[in-house]
């Protein structure tokens, strides 16, 4: 199915942006963009893309603006859950995950989330979501990798979920600076907005290390989900990234 196109009026109020800073980000190159007929336009697609991008790279104030602005725009058609744990199950998460290489975690990941009976193919899964690392690594530096199909796999899934495992010693994941990863966080979305949204809150909640810690020291499935439960509580309350418990 082709992207739909966004003019600059209707991007910049998706963004929350003016148009001028819109028109700015354009003309510099700093947001996917063409001219068709002397007017700028946006593929929804590749806005959603670089998105993605941009939620990999900021820092927690930027990161909560930028789920705050996901937030705003969730259609009243999509998936209304409010909660990350709200997209997890116990059936999802294994603690430890006994795995030794970057393909098994991926293959045994992703048959985490076919438990769940809302995934019905984790070979295609994992397919797309191997496609995705080779593309670009989802690994971060500390020690968490944010996996998830370059685009919502809505043909073999029921409804969202997320996956979690946590390894007992660190692999190599494609981290480009070479750390290790220990924490694996699947992301299985029908939906480029409701993937995005999911995307945010994780990354706000994985740059707290009191949050990692715990979850690390995590001894089973529904100890686990009770810390990013909590965690998530924790942001609401306060409106900030948390600084500590």
């Amino acid at each position: 199915m082709a992207s739909k196109d966004l003019d600059i009026e209707q991007l910049a109020n998706y963004l929350h942006l003016t148009v001028t800073q819109v028109t700015k980000m354009a003309v510099r190159g700093k947001i996917p963009s063409r001219k068709v007929n002397g007017e700028w336009r946006f593929s929804e697609s590749e806005i959603h893309h670089w998105l993605e991008d941009q939620i990999g790279v900021g820092d927690a104030e930027e990161l909560e603006r930028m789920e705050k602005v996901l937030q705003r725009n969730i259609d009243v058609t999509s998936d209304d859950r409010a909660m990350l744990a709200d997209y997890m199950s116990p059936l999802a998460i294994e603690v430890p995950l006994p795995v030794r290489t970057k393909n098994s975690v991926i293959r045994e990941m992703c048959a985490l989330a076919e438990r769940t009976g809302m995934l019905w193919d984790a070979a295609a899964m994992a397919e797309a979501v191997s496609a995705r690392e080779e593309l670009h690594p989802t690994a971060l530096e500390n020690g968490v990798a944010l996996l998830h199909p370059r685009r919502p796999q809505s043909s073999i899934l029921a409804e969202p979920i997320v996956a979690l495992g946590i390894s007992p010693q660190p692999i190599p994941f494609g981290n480009t600076s070479g750390h290790l990863t220990d924490v694996f966080f699947l992301i299985c979305s029908t939906d480029d907005r409701v993937h995005l949204r999911i995307l945010a809150r994780l990354a706000r909640l994985v740059t707290d290390e009191v949050f990692l810690t715990m979850l690390r020291s995590a001894t089973s499935a529904n100890e686990a989900l009770d810390t990013i439960r909590s965690a998530e509580l924790e942001l609401q309350d306060s409106g900030t990234r948390p600084s500590g418990r």
